[in-house]
């Protein structure tokens, strides 16, 4: 059988898209070398997910939004961003694009479980698990799939959305740009005894980035950016000991802390892979652009991904095109950059700039912090990115 799109990896990204494809007339099949009991139940793996607005409401045409449990839906109201000891922050309020709030931030787990469900009501979409690719040959017309068990598949179109550090994309002979930033993040839930009233923090310290995110009541996921053996020493903490070290860092802003959730650590590494497409074949979600997440829009990329793919697909079918035309990948691959590569830019930039604690850079960065408290026209545009609709 051949398939008009096969997509390699059943993150969000990639069952988004298979959503996004399904009841036109199109053959998908998306391959996950998982168990299927582990998307069907994703464990709790620590991430919160920052959604903007555009991204919130492509998961509501995805029939994904009203699939989250409403516990697991928390309120970012505003954000500030705080350099060093200062008490000083740079304010991003909703209201300054006209908006009750800047997003919305979704477990993890909860956004897999919910693509998972809503892939699973498509009768035009199969998924297959535990299926690992050993080859990939591309031809003139189609793409060759070669199974580890030795199955044969074939496909007009070939989407990898398999991490940033995607093996199809290796196969495919496309390099990516990456960016080791010598760090681990760790990521947890914590109550604490003050109000975080929905409003997200962004802390650059001397020697460390905290980041505070809102959820639910007076919990928050904290976000903890050290040196890797830093990190192995926090996770090596017993949980009181964990939490007066977490009070510490927090220089008790928060007041008492207390963990209420596992630990989880990964290392931090942004990728751009050099070429968004090749013969029949494109990149979405971290596979095509791994983001630091000091700027929270890695997930709202890879979502961007699967509209800007999913809707020149669906013109071109509707048209009774070749989906794997070489015109058709390179405007997706126009469009890509234009919409990822700016930021991603800024974004190393800005970490470059904030994790540099030499005293002129110091002075340098909350002077910079003063002067974008004072552009107004600047706080409003973050604002209303955030808050679009598309």
């Amino acid at each position: 059988m051949i398939f008009d799109v096969a997509i390699i990896g059943a993150g969000p990204a990639g069952l988004c898209l298979a959503r996004a494809l399904s009841g036109q007339g199109l053959a998908v099949v998306v391959l996950e070398r998982q168990a299927e009991q582990a998307l069907a139940a994703p464990a709790f793996d620590g991430r919160e997910i920052a959604l903007t607005r555009a991204s919130q409401a492509l998961l509501e045409r995805l029939g994904l939004w009203a699939r989250l449990p409403a516990e697991a839906i928390a309120e970012l109201r505003d954000a500030q961003v705080f350099d060093g000891p200062s008490l000083f922050a740079l304010q991003i309020r909703a209201e300054q694009a006209g908006a009750e709030r800047l997003g919305h931030l979704v477990a993890n787990q909860a956004i897999r479980r919910a693509a998972y469900q809503a892939v699973g009501e498509c009768a035009d979409v199969q998924l297959r698990c535990e299926a690992s690719v050993r080859a990939i040959c591309q031809r003139e017309r189609e793409v060759e799939l070669v199974l580890e068990d030795g199955q044969l598949l074939k496909t007009r179109l070939l989407v990898a959305a398999d991490s940033r550090f995607s093996e199809t994309r290796r196969q495919l002979g496309i390099g990516a740009q990456l960016k080791d930033f010598g760090k681990s993040m760790l990521v947890c839930r914590m109550q604490h005894e003050r109000d975080h009233q929905q409003v997200a923090w962004e802390w650059f310290g001397y020697g460390q980035t905290l980041a505070l995110l809102p959820l639910n009541g007076r919990q928050s996921s904290v976000v903890l950016t050290l040196p890797p053996r830093q990190i192995e020493r926090l996770q090596g903490l017993d949980e009181t000991a964990f939490a007066r070290e977490m009070e510490r860092r927090f220089e008790r802003r928060l007041g008492t802390m207390r963990l209420v959730s596992s630990r989880h650590a990964y290392p931090l590494i942004g990728a751009y892979a050099r070429r968004m497409v090749g013969r029949r074949c494109a990149l979405i979600g971290d596979a095509a652009v791994g983001m630091h997440p000091v700027t929270a829009h890695g997930f709202n990329f890879g979502l961007g991904s699967v509209q800007r793919l999913s809707e020149l697909l669906l013109a071109a079918q509707h048209k009774r095109q070749d989906l794997g035309a070489g015109d058709l990948l390179a405007r997706y691959e126009r469009r890509q950059r234009l919409a990822t590569w700016p930021l991603y830019q800024a974004t190393n930039l800005l970490v470059e700039l904030y994790t540099d604690d030499r005293l002129p850079v110091r002075l340098l960065r909350g002077a910079g912090l003063r002067l974008a408290q004072g552009l107004r026209p600047l706080q409003s545009g973050i604002a209303r990115h955030l808050t679009a609709r598309t």
